[in-house]
C-alpha cells in the first residue's frame, strides 16, 4: 500500500495515531491539575521503564494536556548535554512572552524580572526582553549562583503568576536519568519545597528504570516523595489496539492472525509495533493485512530495528564491552547474575566491575537488585545473537 497513507508512526518521540494503555497516567495527571488548580497539593510523577515502551511520547501527552489548560510549562530533555538551569530558562521563555502584556497583573510582572535573573547566569544565552516596562516589579534575586535556591525562587515566583492565570506551572522532564547529581538534587529539592509551600507546580519524570534510585541518591526522601509507576510493555488488548488503531483511521482491517503474530513479535512494546505496523503496511498489496503480508515484512522490520534502534547502541559498546554485552545475552533480556557472567568470561567480579559502569553509564544495562544486571533495551539479546552469527 503507498507509503504516503502509512498512519504507522516510528521513530523516537512520535506520537502514535492511537495512544493506549496509558489512561491512569493520564487520568492522574489531569487529577493534578485539577487538584492543584483548587489550591491543593499532589504528588510529583516518576514514570520509569526500558526504552520503547513510549514514555517519551506520554510524556509529550501530559505536557500537551498542561498546555491546553493554559498552564506554564517546560519539556526539557536531560540528554541535551546542557544544564538544567539553562533548559528551564529556554523551555520557560516562549510561555512567558505569551504572558508578558502591559495589562499584566503585578504577580506575571514580577514572575517576568525574575526570569531576566534567571536566565542571567546562563553562559551563551541572549538576554530576555519582554518589551514591557519592568523597572517597578519586585523580582526574587534568581542568579545568586546557588542553583537549587535560584530555582526555588523562580519557580516560586511562576506559581504566583500562573495563580493570576488561573492555571499552574508544570514541569516535565524527559530521561531524567541523566540529570548531573548538582541537577538531580536541586529538582528534588524543588519538588519538596513544592509540597511544603503548596505552590501551583506539577512535575512529572521519566527515566530508565535507575531512576527511582538516583532521586533516592539525590535525596533520600525522594523515595516517598514521588509517585514511581512504571512504564512497561502493553498487554495484549492494549497492543492489539495500539496496532489496529492506525489502519483503522484509513479504513484498513487486519486479519486476526496478522494482528497476533505482529503483537508477538513485537512483545507488545509500542516503539515495535509502529516499526512492525509500518512494515506490513507496506508490504501489503490491499486489505486486509494477513500472515503473508506479515511475513514479508517481519525481515523489513527487523533491518529496519537492527539498522537504528538496536546498532547504534551497540556500536557504542567498546570490544570488550561487546563481550560482556554478549555474556550476558546467554540469559535472553536476563536479569543475567554478575557471577555467572564472570565465569562465562572466565575473569573476576571485580575485574568486569569497570565494564559494568560503564555499561550503566552509557544506559545500555542497569542492576535491577544487587548482583544482577540486564539490558535498558528489549530484544536486545536477540539483536546481540544475531551479531554473533554474523
Amino acid at each position: 500500500m503507498d507509503s504516503r497513507t502509512n498512519p504507522y508512526s516510528p521513530g523516537a518521540g512520535r506520537i502514535p495515531v492511537s495512544l493506549v494503555g496509558r489512561d491512569e497516567q493520564i487520568d492522574e495527571w489531569m487529577a493534578s491539575l485539577q487538584r492543584i488548580e483548587d489550591g491543593l497539593d499532589s504528588r510529583p510523577m516518576a514514570l520509569y521503564g526500558l526504552r520503547g515502551a513510549g514514555k517519551t511520547v506520554l510524556l509529550m501527552k501530559l505536557n500537551d494536556l498542561a498546555l491546553h489548560n493554559d498552564w506554564i510549562t517546560a519539556f526539557v530533555e536531560a540528554t541535551s548535554g546542557k544544564s538544567l538551569r539553562e533548559q528551564l530558562s529556554s523551555a520557560f521563555e516562549s510561555r512567558l512572552y505569551d504572558i508578558a502584556k502591559p495589562s499584566a497583573g503585578q504577580k506575571v510582572l514580577n514572575a517576568l524580572k525574575t526570569a531576566l535573573s534567571f536566565s542571567a547566569t546562563v553562559s551563551e544565552a541572549p538576554a530576555l526582553t519582554f518589551g514591557i516596562d519592568l523597572s517597578k516589579a519586585s523580582g526574587s534575586n534568581a542568579s545568586t549562583g546557588s542553583f537549587s535556591g535560584d530555582l526555588e525562587r523562580y519557580v516560586r515566583d511562576l506559581s504566583d503568576a500562573s495563580g493570576e492565570l488561573g492555571a499552574g506551572v508544570a514541569i516535565l522532564i524527559d530521561e531524567a536519568q541523566d540529570l548531573s547529581g548538582g541537577d538531580m538534587a536541586a529538582l528534588v529539592g524543588l519538588a519538596q519545597a513544592v509540597a511544603v509551600r503548596r505552590m501551583r507546580v506539577a512535575i512529572a519524570l521519566t527515566g530508565l528504570p535507575t531512576l527511582p534510585r538516583l532521586l533516592a541518591e539525590a535525596k533520600s526522601y525522594a523515595e516517598r516523595l514521588f509517585a514511581y509507576q512504571e512504564i512497561g510493555n502493553l498487554g495484549t488488548p492494549e497492543a492489539l489496539e495500539a496496532l489496529l488503531g492506525p489502519a483503522q483511521s484509513r479504513g484498513v482491517s487486519w486479519t486476526d492472525a496478522a494482528a497476533a503474530r505482529v503483537v508477538r513479535a513485537a512483545d507488545g512494546y509500542p516503539y515495535f509495533l509502529q516499526e512492525y505496523g509500518s512494515a506490513c503496511w507496506l508490504q501489503a498489496d490491499e486489505p486486509p493485512i494477513g500472515v503473508s503480508d506479515v511475513r514479508k515484512a517481519e525481515g523489513l522490520a527487523g533491518q529496519r530495528l537492527d539498522a537504528g534502534f538496536f546498532r547504534s547502541r551497540w556500536e557504542r559498546a567498546t570490544e570488550a564491552e561487546k563481550r560482556y554485552l554478549q555474556a550476558m545475552a546467554e540469559d535472553e533480556d536476563g536479569p543475567s547474575r554478575t557471577a555467572e557472567l564472570a565465569a562465562r568470561l572466565r575473569s573476576s567480579q571485580s575485574s568486569l566491575s569497570s565494564l559494568r559502569s560503564r555499561l550503566i553509564q552509557k544506559g545500555m544495562i542497569y542492576a535491577p537488585e544487587a548482583g544482577a544486571v540486564t539490558f535498558t533495551v528489549p530484544l536486545f539479546a536477540r539483536f546481540i545473537k544475531r551479531q554473533v552469527v554474523q
